[in-house]
């Protein structure tokens, strides 16, 4: 159809915000990989937090690189989800509203690391000392719920996955719940997926590498869309208008 585009996306991206990304995941450096890869858009996914989203917009606009703010969020019955907004400042105040619902507490920095706040450049600012890394008091039903009333977008993260992940906690998905999508790992492909998971049968699909390094950011999905908004998103996972998600080879 006229006007659409096939664009490579990695919609599952840490930084160094994240207390397991490695310290080589910042904004300059994921941009470069990006470009390498040939993404023309990065969801970025910190562990409840969109502190380095700016950041990571303002390294990759030179190169017309869009990027999503988003969150991983883990439930209170431990399963991942992002969570994404088309506008930074929603994004931000999404985040305090999901710092209400977690403990408060320290991060324990020896154990699961540092979380660094950046600028474009990758340089330090500050250091997030809060306990990020740890479930918020939210059911699962509650933050697909709040993400939709914020206007965002949820898809249950890497759900083929042995932990935190949508299947192997609750075993399916849930009577009443609406999904629009769903992240699958590298580890698996669309086909084994929709055999082993029946849950996603009717869904559509993205394959993102959860990188917490930068060789784990991968191009394996692909959004024929005329331009990359959430909004498009979405209806690509729906197949609307000749809008989809392609998921490719490795």
């Amino acid at each position: 159809m006229k006007g659409l585009r096939l664009l490579a996306v990695d919609l599952h991206v840490h930084t160094v915000a994240s207390a397991c990304a490695e310290v080589e995941m910042i904004p300059p450096l994921i941009v470069r990989r990006a470009r390498e890869l040939g993404l023309s858009l990065i969801g970025v996914t910190d562990h409840h937090s969109v502190e380095n989203a700016r950041a990571l917009q303002h390294a990759a606009h030179p190169f017309g690189i869009e990027v999503l703010p988003g969150m991983e969020v883990q439930t209170r019955e431990e399963v991942h989800v992002l969570c994404f907004f088309d506008d930074l400042e929603l994004a931000k105040s999404w985040q305090d509203m999901i710092w209400t619902h977690l403990p408060e507490a320290q991060n324990p920095e020896p154990h699961f690391g540092p979380q660094y706040v950046v600028d474009a450049e990758g340089e330090y600012l500050r250091t997030n000392t809060r306990l990020l890394q740890t479930s918020t008091k939210l059911h699962f039903e509650q933050v697909l719920h709040l993400t939709d009333q914020w206007g965002g977008l949820a898809l249950p993260a890497h759900v083929d996955r042995p932990r935190y992940s949508l299947f192997a906690t609750l075993g399916m998905v849930p009577e009443g719940v609406d999904l629009l999508g769903a992240e699958i790992s590298i580890h698996i492909t669309e086909e084994e997926a929709r055999a082993r998971f029946p849950g996603l049968r009717n869904l559509g699909l993205v394959q993102s590498g959860d990188a917490h390094r930068l060789e784990e950011m991968i191009n394996t999905t692909r959004l024929r869309v005329p331009e990359l908004t959430l909004q498009e998103l979405r209806r690509a996972l729906r197949r609307e208008d000749g809008r989809e998600v392609l998921l490719v080879s490795p």
